[in-house]
């Protein structure tokens, strides 16, 4: 009778140890995850932080088994790079500026239309919302995380720019393919060069102009090259962080959730609002700057600004078409989501 009171005791015993461990937290069971995070703008710029409380919080989230080693400055690679490093796993994520590809990702290029967003904290949680219907599919080689823009940026140069017309004959470096579109429809040369690269460019005399966001203009030391500042929304710059599908598939599942509730729209806007305030206060900085003129547009130049851009929303039209895709059902979305998260012009 003891014996087959000590089985039983045995047997319930275990099956409660069984049943606790049925239902303790996933994480706890997983495998650690050690994850490459690859930023290529300088150390001190303000986005590096934001990506790193991004991966503090889910190292949280895991219980620990998801860790992350942030590297800036393109110490895994080039700028120019970074979606194909997220593609081979060079980097585990990776922050792509899909503009550095032209023709790559032509629905993303219309963010990058001018005079669309106002702001950068409703314009990233407005872009971010309006990709996720295309990414799949137009980032297909990569899991794609969330998007982001910086606050809006313009011309930064060595002699005045006021009209669409005074770009003629001067060699600008664009942030992204499509405001070189415009450079060149305006009669200008492009040079191609990565935010890195972009003050030796200028210094050398390879390019007259810029087109940059404010706060990085002194980050970058772009200010000692240039002293005129265009004071207008005139584009900002998408941004995708991106992730290797193969790392994510990986994971466990609880570890795939923890991922999944991070790549967000609040996300994006949380990631991009400490830059977007860094990048307002820079025109502050560089109008208190001597040597430096920040100056307004009038109505009229501002309407031949916009009036000169059209030609490129043709040719972004064609792209998007190509590739398969209504592009006014596409630009539609966009300029909706701006009106909804407050970031439309």
């Amino acid at each position: 009778m003891h014996t087959v009171r000590s089985t039983f005791t045995l047997c319930a015993t275990a099956v409660a140890a069984a049943t606790l461990l049925a239902f303790a937290p996933a994480q706890a069971q997983d495998k650690p995850v050690a994850l490459k995070l690859s930023s290529w703008v300088p150390a001190q710029h303000p986005l590096n932080p934001s990506l790193q409380a991004w991966a503090d919080d889910i190292k949280k989230a895991s219980n620990g088994s998801i860790s992350a080693t942030l590297f800036p400055s393109e110490q895994l690679g080039k700028a120019f790079d970074h979606y194909d490093m997220a593609r081979d796993g060079i980097a585990d994520l990776a922050y792509v500026n899909p503009g550095y590809q032209p023709g790559r990702f032509p629905i993303m290029a219309g963010a990058s239309l001018p005079f669309m967003f106002a702001n950068a904290k409703g314009g990233s949680a407005a872009i971010d919302a309006w990709y996720r219907q295309y990414a799949a599919r137009e980032m297909k080689d990569v899991k794609f995380c969330l998007a982001f823009v910086h606050d809006p940026g313009t011309f930064h140069s060595r002699r005045k720019i006021t009209l669409p017309g005074d770009i003629k004959g001067m060699k600008v470096r664009p942030a992204t393919s499509t405001i070189g579109q415009m450079i060149s429809t305006l009669g200008g040369t492009n040079v191609q060069a990565s935010a890195p690269e972009s003050r030796d460019m200028l210094e050398r005399g390879v390019a007259d102009a810029i087109t940059f966001p404010w706060g990085s203009i002194s980050l970058f030391g772009i200010d000692k090259v240039t002293s005129f500042h265009m004071d207008s929304p005139l584009y900002v710059t998408p941004f995708v962080w991106v992730m290797n599908q193969g790392k994510y598939d990986a994971m466990s599942v609880a570890q795939k959730k923890v991922i999944d509730e991070h790549c967000t729209t609040e996300w994006a806007e949380k990631i991009a609002s400490p830059w977007a305030d860094f990048e307002f206060a820079g025109h502050a900085k560089l109008a208190a700057q001597a040597g430096h003129e920040v100056y307004k547009l009038t109505p009229e130049q501002t309407a031949a600004w916009k009036s000169a851009v059209t030609p490129g929303e043709v040719q972004w039209a064609e792209s998007v078409k190509k590739a398969g895709h209504d592009p006014k059902a596409v630009m539609d979305s966009l300029k909706a989501s701006l009106v909804k998260h407050k970031a439309a012009l």
